[in-house]
């Protein structure tokens, strides 16, 4: 008698998916999340010169720009960040020399990477230096206007040289410059085609004081003849002379943006410090801390008092009558922390 096997063992039975119609009251039925709402476009200036939408660059397990979008147009604004943020990251992104990972740059409604014309209203000076360096610095500036389709490139490359308070007919290579002019080569060279959107990385650096000074002026001529110029900087006293537009980046995310004095009166949760000079702080000080919205007081010096309060409006308009009434002088009330200083710590620290 042949042996037969015995037949394979029957397989559980799993129950089919729920029909997209099954009833909500089915034993079979399973609730899904419903799927996010797509985020809402953000709204564009007429003006705008600059987008930027929902940025990330990432390269391998480091996230150095995450998720970041605004929207600029003419004037100055300042790139805020401590080493290391993401700004230079940033700035090659919306100069089309590096593909983000997510997100999307556009200049004057282009794609900057895509759009050779747009590229040509781009002008930017890199942290890094990249200089030719036996080239004299009229020959470097020149082949920037070359590469930038200029009628006289030579012309233009002598004009920009004085514009950064460098000698045209300068013999010596440029590799035999300081720091501070190579610096201003790099500047020249991104001025020579005239750009509308002018991209500077740390340009003050290596510069002495008069060229600080010089620097920061032509920054602010450009944008206010109507460039729109992003200056990215993590030395906060430069930046407020620049003036007081800034996005402040904090581990690769924006972390604010605006005129740095709103920013400053946005944050309620932490006191404002004001310094008060007059005749007997000591009393001044006593009847004060009898009233509200004073969180901390400290006499300094016998004549000045350093107020914490909840609420700056409110003891402004009030610390005159309350010194009157105390018959105490007023000599100064000055605020401490509506700063750029002030805010940049508070931002980068939460």
């Amino acid at each position: 008698m042949t042996n037969v096997p015995p037949p394979p063992p029957i397989p559980s039975q799993v129950p089919p998916p729920p029909a997209p119609h099954a009833s909500p009251t089915s034993s079979a039925y399973v609730a899904q999340p419903a799927p996010p709402a797509p985020p809402l476009p953000r709204q564009r200036a007429d003006n705008e010169v600059l987008a930027v939408t929902n940025l990330s660059k990432w390269f391998g397990d480091v996230v150095a720009v995450s998720d970041i979008s605004f929207g600029l147009g003419p004037g100055v604004t300042a790139l805020l960040g401590p080493n290391g943020a993401g700004k230079s990251t940033t700035l090659r992104m919306i100069a089309g020399l590096a593909a983000p990972s997510q997100g999307t740059v556009e200049v004057f409604g282009a794609d900057p990477r895509k759009d050779k014309d747009v590229r040509g209203r781009i002008g930017i000076v890199p942290q890094q230096e990249s200089l030719f360096q036996e080239q004299r610095a009229i020959e470097f500036v020149a082949l920037a206007g070359v590469l930038n389709g200029l009628m006289d490139p030579t012309g233009r490359a002598r004009e920009v040289l004085e514009i950064v308070e460098l000698d045209p007919a300068d013999t010596r290579p440029i590799s035999s410059y300081s720091k501070g002019m190579r610096q201003r080569v790099k500047v020249a060279q991104a001025l020579i085609h005239k750009p509308e959107l002018l991209l500077l990385d740390e340009p003050l650096t290596g510069l002495d004081p008069r060229q600080r000074l010089h620097m920061t002026q032509l920054i602010r001529s450009l944008g206010e003849a109507g460039v729109c110029v992003v200056v990215s900087s993590h030395v906060l006293d430069e930046v407020e002379r620049l003036g007081s537009r800034v996005m402040v980046i904090a581990q690769g995310r924006l972390a604010a943006q605006g005129d740095f004095h709103e920013i400053r009166a946005l944050m309620d949760d932490r006191p404002h410090r004001i310094r008060v000079r007059s005749s007997n702080a000591r009393t001044l000080g006593g009847v004060l801390l009898t009233g509200s919205g004073i969180a901390g007081l400290t006499v300094v010096d016998g004549e000045s008092l350093i107020v914490d309060t909840d609420d700056a409006a409110t003891f402004r308009g009030t610390i005159a009558a309350v010194a009157q009434a105390a018959d105490v002088r007023l000599l100064e009330v000055q605020p401490l922390d509506d700063d750029l200083e002030s805010v940049f710590k508070y931002l980068v620290g939460r």
